[in-house]
């Protein structure tokens, strides 16, 4: 039933949609911030006067948007990329065409797109954009699936994919399992045969925690406290030491897991929620040969034509098409009301 729902939000079963204004409906509207700080304190609802459409612009109605981290970084001016103030919070999303200018060739009214790049302003009810800026997306994605689609599950295959040349039966560890990314990584990390090795915070629901993601498909969930104690040499006695080390966390969590990689391995970070600075002892530099990279999906963006982007985006969109497996977020809906949502997005079939 989620499913269908989703796919008629989405479009796939939805009736012919005619161009609409948003001037049919209440006022535009948006969470604004006109100076950076502390979301809490200079995010703010307001009314939004939209252009007029142009040529090649599109009117969209933006349906779901998630709240990442980066999102809160950007309204806090402290992230690399900053929109021009005052600006419309939100860098991913999913919405429908409602009108497009006569010059729009690839997109028409009743499609469901995602913003090409980010800093777009997705925290809002209904936007004029251009058409090169936005991205449609495949039949039968569900509709949460879709707003979460471009950043976290990209992430993950990209690490996994550009860093190492792994083979099955190789072995990835990664902190912040949990997260978004970290939830992706599990599910396609094991269709492409790739043992796991996940890293999570000590709290009070963590059986319950630990059962989620071994039903993703996690081989081993431990805590940062265990990655010191005898049990990690248990579980590389069944598993190869990862040749590839995901890292979201920094401090200590970055420094423990390094130990576990194999000489000449790879740790690529992607983010810093602890903020503290990645320290790595020389040794692992002289006597290990071990290799620190970075990586921020913005930046792979720029680096890539869009063409090759939609190819790419492509993939995760089969995955999701499935729904058999899911992880949680924050998604806000039209009423740009927050909610947490665990959601059926199954990226594990992309090599099967």
């Amino acid at each position: 039933m989620q499913r269908a729902v989703a796919r008629v939000l989405c479009g796939t079963w939805a009736p012919p949609v005619r161009a609409l204004s948003a001037a049919a409906g209440p006022p535009p509207r948006g969470l604004l911030y006109e100076r950076h700080g502390e979301p809490a304190d200079v995010v703010q609802l307001k009314e939004l006067e939209l252009p007029a459409l142009g040529r090649s612009d599109v009117l969209i109605k933006m349906l779901a948007a998630p709240i990442n981290p980066a999102d809160i970084n950007m309204i806090q001016g402290t992230y690399a990329l900053l929109a021009p103030l005052p600006a419309v919070a939100g860098s991913e999303g999913v919405g429908r065409v409602l009108e497009v200018g006569p010059g729009v060739v690839a997109l028409s009214p009743g499609d469901c797109i995602i913003p090409a790049d980010a800093g777009l302003g997705t925290w809002r009810t209904h936007a004029v954009l251009p058409e090169d800026s936005l991205l449609r997306v495949p039949d039968g994605v569900p509709l949460l699936c879709a707003a979460t689609l471009s950043v976290n599950p990209c992430t993950a295959l990209r690490m996994l994919t550009d860093f190492e040349s792994l083979a099955p039966g190789d072995s990835v560890i990664q902190n912040a399992a949990n997260s978004g990314v970290g939830q992706a990584v599990i599910q396609i990390a094991k269709a492409m045969g790739i043992r796991t090795v996940n890293v999570v915070r000590s709290r009070p629901d963590l059986p319950q925690l630990v059962e989620r993601l071994l039903a993703l498909g996690a081989d081993h969930v431990v805590t940062e406290d265990a990655l010191r104690k005898p049990e990690m040499k248990e579980i590389f006695k069944s598993i190869p030491k990862p040749r590839l080390a995901l890292n979201c966390v920094g401090g200590k969590s970055t420094t423990e897991m390094l130990r576990h990689l194999q000489p000449k391995g790879t740790m690529v970070t992607y983010g810093g929620m602890a903020k503290q600075p990645v320290t790595v002892p020389v040794s692992a530099f002289i006597f290990r040969d071990v290799r620190l990279r970075g990586f921020w999906m913005t930046q792979w963006k720029k680096d890539h034509a869009h063409a090759v982007l939609a190819s790419l985006w492509g993939t995760p969109a089969g995955w999701s098409h499935q729904g058999q497996r899911g992880y949680s977020t924050h998604v806000l809906t039209p009423g740009l009301t927050p909610a947490a949502h665990h959601h059926q997005c199954d990226f594990s079939n992309a090599w099967t």
